[in-house]
């Protein structure tokens, strides 16, 4: 009988094991099966939608100047400036949210100073940023309100947010904050309020010159889009379609896209101002 009684139980056993492989191959099977999200171009990471754009639009333009002339290399040229100039510019597009980010933190400085002033811990006067603070960095006030109330860890929450804004601004924010939490918490009004002097300064500073630089720039995009806009005038005449299709003319072409594209760069550098570096990115706590 207890024979019996352990075939039995070796038998369901068997049974159960062999019905769960089964269903985590049906389950494998339905997700190879499923059909793909109508969002994917969202789902990718920003340098491959960047890429994917980019090509889309090189791909417009190849489009629009081949109707318009009728020498392939032409036409690939354009196509060729067309992405790299959209990628650029979707490129340039998130420095310039970071820079959005950037003219932020004076009012969260003025916005903490305020909050402890009525009475806030300093928890709350960070918490409260979420609701009162700026719009665009409200999610990740958030996001550390919840985790400071699940973990009670105050300055792994503060390092944190400090890691995902990466920015010199932020560092000497936060450093602030920990510091002063440390050693009692005494003059962090004082701290925040030259903190906050120090990034106003600095901002206005870049700026000024920044503006002043500008002409550099303007100077780049100018000399670089003048010549192309002359040939796909030109390019309107058969003559000059002809000419530039053979392999002489499509050399040519491609000299041209190198030594724009090396002219534009150099041009950009020179009219790029260094980014302040991160003091506290690698404070180890």
């Amino acid at each position: 009988m207890k024979n019996q009684g352990m075939d039995s139980k070796a038998v369901a056993s068997k049974r159960i094991a062999s019905k769960r492989i089964s269903n985590k191959a049906n389950a494998n099977q339905t997700a190879a099966s499923r059909p793909a999200d109508k969002n994917s171009l969202k789902a990718l990471s920003p340098k491959w939608r960047n890429t994917a754009i980019s090509g889309a639009v090189g791909a417009g333009i190849g489009f629009a100047v081949s109707a318009l002339s009728s020498s392939v290399p032409i036409a690939l040229a354009f196509a060729t400036m067309g992405a790299v100039i959209t990628f650029t510019f979707l490129v340039s597009s998130a420095k310039r949210r970071e820079t959005k980010f950037e003219l932020l933190w004076p009012d969260v400085v003025d916005h903490l100073i305020t909050g402890i002033q009525s009475g806030m811990s300093l928890v709350e006067a960070l918490s409260q940023l979420a609701e009162r603070g700026p719009r665009e960095l409200a999610p990740y006030f958030a996001e550390f309100n919840r985790q400071i109330r699940k973990s009670g860890d105050f300055n792994s929450s503060v390092s944190w947010l400090q890691n995902q804004f990466s920015h010199y601004a932020s560092d000497q924010i936060f450093e602030a904050i920990i510091l002063s939490r440390s050693l009692g918490g005494t003059h962090l009004l004082q701290i925040l309020r030259m903190v906050g002097d120090f990034i106003r300064q600095d901002l206005a500073l870049r700026k000024e010159i920044e503006v002043k630089h500008g002409w550099i720039k303007n100077s780049a995009h100018l000399s670089a889009a003048a010549p192309w806009i002359l040939l796909l005038l030109l390019s309107t005449q058969p003559s000059t379609a002809a000419a530039y299709s053979t392999l002489t003319g499509a050399m040519i072409l491609t000299a041209g896209l190198v030594m724009t594209g090396v002219a534009y760069i150099w041009m950009n550098r020179l009219g790029r101002l260094p980014q302040t570096p991160r003091v506290f990115a690698g404070v180890i706590r």
